[in-house]
Order: C-alpha cells, then structure tokens, then sequence
C-alpha cells in the first residue's frame, strides 16, 4: 500500500500526501492533543478520531502529518521527554552546580524535582504511566527514544554533578550513577510512573523530601 492509498481507519478517506512544509500550527495541536489523549487513554486504546477532536483538527490533518499511530506517538513522547528531562536538567543544574550546603541544597533540589513531577509535566508522567502499563504494545523504537531523551539524559547529568561532589570529598566514593538513581527515586514523593498515584500536599512533600535526602546522606555522605 501506497502513503497515497493509505487509509484513515476512523473515517475511511483516503489520507494524502504529506505537505512538505508549513503548518507548525497545526501540527503542534496535533502534538498536544495527542499528549492529552495518549495519557488518558493510553497507546492501545487512544483512537486518532479522538485525537483530531482533542487537537481540533480532522483525521485527514492528523494522516497529513504523520504516516500513522505509531508515528505520532514516537513524536509526542520523544518531545514530551524532551521538554520534562530540560526542566529537570535545569534543577539540577540551579540546585547541584555549586553546592554550599550539602543537606541544605539537596532539599532545595529535591523540592523543586518533587512540584515539577507533580506538577509541572503532569501530563507527561501520566504518559510515562501508560508506557510501563504497556510496553508490550508499544513500538520497542519509541521506548528506547524515550528512554534516552529523557530518563538516561537526566540520570546522567545529576551523575556528573554528584561525581563532582565526590571529587570535593562531600560525597563517599562510589558509582555516581547508581547514586543519581537512588537520589532521584528518595525525592521522589510520589512515583509518577506508578499507576494510582496521588499529588500529596505541601508538608507531606517537604517531609519526605527531607527524610528522602537524610536516608541518601545515611548511604553516600562521607
């Protein structure tokens, strides 16, 4: 079958062929309406009929964007990834750069990575959720992608700023990269990728934030 003859499985015309430019508008309700619905409902059962009336465009659109489903997932968790793993990357980097107060510093990162998994990318982690829910569905190459734009770029910059910190005897020498995930996982106040997940409030945040960056310290401090 020719991306000619390819057929929109919602409505039944024919998709045509891609523009060759322009229409970034478009294309960016397409994107975000995507986000909202594959959060929702997931890779299995979101439906590009339900995608074209969350972007507010047609199914026709949609097919003049991407070549299918799988296509405009792989899009949309790789430009989500994209912009949640900046966010943290620049927590990191405002809290972790130049550290003055071991205990103090971490806390002020882990709060600020704990109100962007809980609210700042929301939509995305409701994302991330559906990834784990059905990996078995999900084209194995938008995983991957995922996984490297966002998860592993973020786990490996916080890596080379504990590595720093373990230079200046702050921290006990060790694998800087099992303790970027440790670290990561005890700020964490509520898994964003675990199904059933509620946003705690702010005194419960800051608590286990604090008792997350004390049971780190317990571990790495030298």
């Amino acid at each position: 079958m020719t991306r000619r003859d390819r057929r929109d499985p919602t409505t039944g015309g024919a998709a045509g062929p891609r523009p060759r430019g322009g229409l970034a508008d478009k294309r960016r309700a397409i994107l975000a309406g995507a986000l909202t619905v594959f959060a929702r409902d997931g890779y299995t059962r979101a439906g590009v009929d339900a995608i074209a009336a969350e972007a507010g465009v047609s199914t026709r659109t949609i097919y003049n964007h991407f070549t299918d489903k799988a296509e405009l997932f792989r899009s949309v968790i790789q430009e989500s990834a994209t912009r949640a793993a900046d966010a943290q990357i620049e927590i990191i980097d405002r809290h972790l750069r130049k550290v003055m107060e071991l205990e103090a510093d971490l806390v002020a990162f882990g709060l600020d990575w704990a109100a962007q998994s809980t609210a700042g990318h929301a939509e995305h982690f409701s994302l991330t959720r559906q990834i784990n829910a059905e990996r078995g569905h999900i084209p194995r190459s938008a995983i991957d992608a995922w996984q490297e734009i966002g998860p592993l770029r973020v786990r490996r910059v916080l890596a080379d700023r504990l590595r720093v910190l373990i230079g200046r005897g702050l921290l006990r020498d060790g694998d800087p990269e099992r303790a970027a995930l440790h670290l990561m996982r005890l700020v964490s106040v509520t898994n964003p990728s675990y199904p059933g997940a509620t946003t705690p409030g702010d005194d419960e945040i800051t608590e286990a934030v604090e008792a997350g960056v004390r049971a780190f310290l317990h571990g790495y401090l030298s």
